[in-house]
Parts: C-alpha cells; sequence; structure tokens
C-alpha cells in the first residue's frame, strides 16, 4: 500500500474506521480490466471484516470481475466545508477509506443470507419483523429475471484519513469573512 501522503490526516483506529463503514451509505468499486478502468457507486455492508453487495449476476461488473478479481473499493463521507479569512485555507472536513482486495462471488447459503441480512439491517433497520429467509435469498430473481448475485471483498489492505468536525469554523450560508477576524 503507497502511504498516505497528508500523513497527519491518516486515521489508524480500527474502531473509527469500522464505526465509519457500518453507517456509510455508498461505496465505490473500482474494477479493471486489460484495457480500461470501471467504477461504479453501489450500497454495501461492512461485516466479518469485509465488504458485501449485492447485484444482477451478469454484466459488465461481471464480466470484468471474471477478467481480474483484484478490486479497489473508497468510501468517502463530506462533513462540511471549513471557513478561513485566508482564502488558501480553505478545507473540507471528511472521512475516507480506501480498501485494497479480491472480490468472489459468495457461493454458500448461509453466508449469502447473513450479508444480505447485513444490509437490510443497516439500510432498513428494524423495518422487517423477521430475519431474511435463506429460500428467498436463493430463489429471488430481479425484475429483469436475474438471480442475485452476492459480492464479497476480502481486504488485502485498509487506509483511511480524515478532517475532523470543527463546528467552529464550519462554513454555512450567510457567513462572511468579516465574522471571522
Amino acid at each position: 500500500m503507497i502511504p498516505i501522503r497528508y500523513s497527519k490526516r491518516t486515521i489508524t483506529d480500527q474502531e473509527q474506521i469500522d464505526a465509519f463503514l457500518l453507517q456509510a451509505k455508498v461505496g465505490n468499486l473500482g474494477l479493471t480490466n486489460e484495457f480500461e478502468p470501471y467504477i461504479l457507486p453501489l450500497n454495501f455492508a461492512w461485516w466479518n471484516g469485509c465488504i458485501y453487495f449485492h447485484g444482477a449476476d451478469s454484466g459488465r461488473k461481471i464480466e470484468m470481475i471474471n477478467a481480474n478479481n483484484r478490486v479497489c473499493f473508497s468510501v468517502c463521507e463530506e462533513y462540511g466545508t471549513v471557513a478561513d479569512p485566508v482564502p488558501a485555507n480553505l478545507d473540507t472536513m471528511y472521512m475516507s477509506v480506501f480498501i485494497a482486495g479480491t472480490i468472489d462471488r459468495v457461493q454458500e447459503p448461509d453466508e449469502m443470507r447473513d450479508a444480505m441480512q447485513a444490509m437490510i439491517d443497516k439500510y432498513v433497520p428494524g423495518y422487517y419483523q423477521v430475519p431474511l429467509s435463506l429460500q428467498h435469498v436463493l430463489k429471488y430473481r430481479s425484475s429483469m429475471g436475474s438471480t442475485t448475485a452476492i459480492f464479497r471483498i476480502t481486504p488485502t489492505s485498509i487506509s483511511a484519513k480524515g478532517n475532523p468536525h470543527s463546528d467552529e469554523m464550519k462554513y454555512y450560508p450567510g457567513r462572511k469573512v468579516e465574522m471571522d477576524v
């Protein structure tokens, strides 16, 4: 892994990284074959130290995964702009995580169900009164008739960085430089 250049923003606290990945809503999957890169945003779950997501079992994404199972996954959340009387000192409050690893289609039925349940619990917590059944996962078909494939990204490296929240200097509409000098 290439070290983070702006090292003072490096985050190494695994609990903080885990908490971030548990709540972040959208990640970006990076794929490549021998000809081109491909990045797509998707919903995901951070579960058992891996990234899980689901999607159609055919198409460009599947072709690229089959061509090269080495992937990257990036998650970033922006929390606001830091105002400063010096224009070049404007900054952003954020946290980001970058994962490099390998991707596999999940084949084991219990892992498929549990990964899907982790996504349900993340995106619609408490909505369903009973856990997802194994039969539902195995028999589900999309509106286009395709089966749902569930994928696992196993990290080979994880890096994180961020600029902590600062409500004191956070920009808001109507804030003027005169208020800060």
